[in-house]
């Protein structure tokens, strides 16, 4: 069986160094990067510290800090999500910050700030700026970036946005409305001005796979100034579209134009859920990440919305002992075969059952 601490920090090392290299010449950037090294080293052995006292800690978190979105995109599992729960008030600020503060105490390097929109939480924003010690990717549709967003990620360093495309003009603003592309444009140009380091997350289904991962558009998103690339699989939570979900064929491909990117380009390229086979299972449940939802429920991911926890109630060490995590870490689950994107998003009928 993997040795998935061993492996989660060989594969954050190399996202340091790979992060390193896409930063370029960029001073400000090398900078931090060189201090987050150091950091990170001292939370991985808070985590060894845990992992010694029986209770393993995972380097990410994803945080859905927003349920409100200006955008409508098609598929979007947030909506859907969000649609399905019960309406409740979204955490607080205050209660972000917190658990950000714990988050940094036991050892969390990264955690992914979504949405919905998560420009639309510019108070939480603000107060995870604050937290140096972990590096916040910031999923966004990028419509929202002005010249204040541009130099408030200046000043920031530790919080790095993640602008959503789905491939060229066409594609994304059939996606995600029309005029989308050309703000998207226009973020990159005031990021760039301000020698912001930012990413790109890109949606791969079984139809764009071949396009988006192909040396045009690659080559657009790095003379645009993207440092990194997010590429994350399709899951259809409509029920309308498991012919996009993308198959084994698919992501083994997607595996090679990776590699490749990776040896013969400077961006960074990252693929989610990535191969989970070569990691031992799905890592979510606490395995290498768990999903906070806006209400404050601890989900294994964002594509598996069901809880027994919140975090109003409770510490992250606390949801990392769920009943429901527990359960799903000692069953099979994480380990089954599963069509499109997600192993949990295929089992979920399994997953309901524990709520039991």
């Amino acid at each position: 069986m993997i040795d998935i601490t061993r492996h989660m920090k060989a594969s954050i090392g190399e996202l340091i160094s790979g992060a390193a290299k896409a930063a370029g010449r960029n001073p400000r950037e090398l900078l931090f990067l060189a201090r987050f090294g150091k950091t990170h080293k001292k939370a991985s052995g808070i985590r060894d510290e845990y992992e010694a006292g029986g209770m393993h800690v995972p380097p990410f978190l994803i945080a859905s800090v927003a349920r409100d979105c200006n955008l409508r995109c098609a598929g979007c599992y947030a909506a859907v999500n969000q649609a399905c729960a019960p309406k409740a008030g979204q955490l607080p600020a205050e209660r972000w910050d917190a658990i950000f503060k714990e988050a940094a105490k036991i050892g969390v390097s990264f955690i992914l700030l979504a949405g919905g929109e998560p420009l639309m939480r510019p108070d939480v924003l603000r107060l995870a700026a604050g937290h140096e010690d972990i590096v916040f990717p910031v999923f966004t549709n990028g419509t929202l970036i002005d010249g204040d967003w541009a130099r408030f990620f200046c000043r920031h360093r530790n919080l790095v946005p993640v602008l959503s495309i789905e491939g060229d003009r066409e594609a994304t603003d059939a996606r995600r409305g029309e005029g989308v592309f050309d703000k998207l444009l226009a973020a990159m140009v005031r990021l760039r001005k301000k020698r912001v380091f930012f990413g790109a997350s890109v949606t791969v289904t079984a139809k764009n796979v071949a396009e988006v991962t192909g040396a045009p558009f690659v080559s657009f998103l790095e003379e645009n100034g993207c440092g990194l690339a997010f590429y994350v699989e399709y899951v259809p939570v409509d029920g309308k579209s498991e012919d996009l979900a993308p198959t084994d064929a698919d992501r083994e491909y997607l595996e090679g134009r990776l590699e490749k990117l990776r040896e013969k380009r400077r961006m960074l390229a990252i693929a989610f859920p990535g191969d989970e086979k070569l990691l031992g299972g799905c890592l979510a449940a606490g395995r290498g990440f768990f999903h906070i939802n806006p209400n404050g429920d601890a989900e294994p991911c964002p594509f598996s919305p069901y809880s027994d926890t919140n975090l109003r109630d409770c510490t992250l060490l606390e949801a990392l002992q769920s009943p429901l995590f527990r359960k799903l870490r000692s069953s099979e689950i994480l380990n089954a075969q599963h069509d499109g994107g997600c192993v949990l998003f295929g089992q979920a009928d399994a997953v309901e059952r524990m709520l039991v």
